[in-house]
């Protein structure tokens, strides 16, 4: 793979009995690029998602992320790379507050217990975990939210403390699933603006999945096709919307 490509899938394979729900899909995903996966209901694509990041495992083909071959790893070990993803429908701790739901996100001392014996080396750290998670949601806009219980938050809050929490475990790269899903349109374009801009700034890498294709086109940097499970077409965001197998596809 190109060091200029974060993630790269080489005829990446994953069935499901007879169904072939991924179907020897080759893509790159640029480093530092807002890249869209998109195409109909059934295409593959949250399925190739979860291939990717150790959720599923593939049936054929190679997976890799950041100059290594992540192919068949478990999701905790992916994550800890620094390839995070996050869900159509947000999965914080109801219960906790926005704060507490981004530090939960984090390798904190606790964790270790010979730490725990000594107050003096955890405290500290502790306190410098908590100053990270309010630059953390001052950065995706929540701010004003942190002691809230996150079942109370609407949609779009919800899908930042996703990104937050994302953040929060150091991501090199986030595969967002449906980020504006269950968004009200009027704040969908003002929330990818937000994911946008935090791209830009932290120079993270996107691979975003997403079937409001009119509203999340202008934010992308390329844009890759599935149907059935194959890639159909890829290429800038102006060279797919008009080509005819896109159309068809979308339009019919």
């Amino acid at each position: 793979m190109a060091v200029e490509d974060m993630l790269v899938t080489e005829k990446l394979v994953k069935r499901f009995g007879g169904l072939v729900a991924v179907n020897g899909v080759s893509l790159s995903v640029r480093r530092g690029s807002f890249t869209l996966l998109i195409g109909p209901n059934g295409s593959g694509k949250t399925t190739f998602i979860n291939v990717c990041t150790g959720v599923l495992k593939p049936d054929g083909g190679r997976v890799y992320f950041d100059g290594k071959d992540i192919t068949g790893w478990p999701p905790h070990k992916i994550y800890e790379l620094g390839f995070v993803r996050t869900f159509q429908i947000p999965m914080p701790f109801h219960t906790l507050n926005v704060l507490e739901n981004v530090l939960a996100a984090m390798r904190g001392p606790g964790e270790l217990a010979i730490k725990a014996l000594s107050k003096r080396s955890w405290l500290a750290r502790e306190k410098e975990a908590i100053e990270r998670a309010f630059d953390i949601l001052d950065l995706v806009g929540l701010t004003d939210y942190w002691d809230r219980p996150a079942g109370e938050l609407s949609s779009a809050h919800l899908k930042l403390l996703e990104v937050a929490r994302a953040l929060a475990a150091r991501a090199k790269m986030i595969a967002m699933d449906e980020p504006i899903g269950g968004v009200d349109p009027a704040f969908a374009g003002e929330l990818l603006a937000r994911i946008r801009e935090l791209k830009d700034k932290l120079g993270l890498t996107l691979l975003v999945v997403e079937h409001r294709i009119d509203i999340v086109l202008p934010y992308a940097d390329y844009v890759y096709v599935m149907d059935r499970g194959r890639l159909i077409a890829q290429g800038k965001p102006d060279e797919v919307i008009n080509d005819p197998r896109v159309v068809e596809i979308y339009i019919g």
